[in-house]
């Protein structure tokens, strides 16, 4: 199962990528009150009146919300596709060889959290697309093997992951209160949870259906929070970061679904 750790600090302007991303805070200004990160609020009665808590919200590199949703979105969909071509060109990759991929996409995960270059700019763009690359080919002989024998069962949970992202994405854009504080609890759990499959997998034992519907639906809240961020806070920094959750979260919704459809 893929997992994506979300920052210790993953609160409003600071990261919600793997450990490590600390953004510099927003000074305060004299019409607002500033949250503990630094980041300026509205006040309370203004918070009363409207359903976001930053109706307004206009990122300091000028970009509108519509566009930094559409470069958000644009990174996720070449994500997904750079994945697909990494499992159809590793669908017949030794099952040792594949599952050293998987783990040197977790291990760039991490990295991306480490090292503030590969969040931002071009060379973010290629470490997203490297590290999808290695996580598709990672799955590609499990998936080759369940396109070619059970075509169905992919299809289907496609279907569900597409309904449920698409949900889960509509949530977090129109939820009336600010979700940034449920982060890193909600992603600690996933890391806990994710690491249970990897050693379950690791002794033999097959993945529980309970355990993978725990990580789906906790992948499509971490979803739902991403873009209820994306929309409250976002910058164009932050694109990246948040293409690389969104994109490990379907991920992790498709693979849970795949395992609790075909138990």
């Amino acid at each position: 199962m893929i997992d994506y750790t979300r920052p210790d600090d993953r609160q409003p302007r600071a990261s919600a990528a793997p450990p490590g991303y600390v953004a510099p805070p927003t000074p305060n200004t004299p019409s607002t009150l500033a949250d503990p990160t630094g980041r300026p609020t509205q006040d309370r009665a203004t918070q009363r009146q409207s359903p976001w808590l930053d109706p307004d919200h206009a990122p300091a590199d000028g970009l509108s919300y519509g566009a930094l949703l559409a470069l958000t979105m644009a990174l996720v969909a070449a994500a997904l596709a750079t994945m697909t071509i990494g499992s159809v060109l590793g669908g017949d990759l030794e099952q040792g060889t594949a599952r050293m991929l998987s783990i040197a996409g977790f291990v760039m995960l991490i990295a991306q959290g480490r090292v503030a270059a590969l969040r931002t700019g071009v060379i973010g763009f290629a470490w997203l697309s490297a590290l999808a690359l290695a996580i598709g080919l990672g799955l590609g002989p499990a998936l080759t093997y369940y396109v070619s024998v059970k075509p169905d069962l992919v299809a289907e949970a496609a279907g569900m992951t597409g309904v449920t992202v698409l949900g889960a994405a509509s949530f977090g854009t129109f939820a009336a209160r600010d979700l940034a504080r449920w982060m890193r609890p909600v992603s600690l759990i996933v890391f806990v949870l994710a690491i249970s499959t990897w050693i379950t997998c690791a002794v033999g034992s097959g993945v529980s259906p309970i355990v993978s519907g725990a990580i789906g639906l906790l992948s499509a809240a971490l979803i739902v929070i991403d873009f209820n961020y994306l929309r409250r806070h976002a910058e164009k920094d932050d694109v990246i970061w948040l293409a690389t959750g969104i994109f490990v979260s379907i991920v992790n919704i498709f693979l849970s679904l795949l395992n609790i459809l075909d138990d």
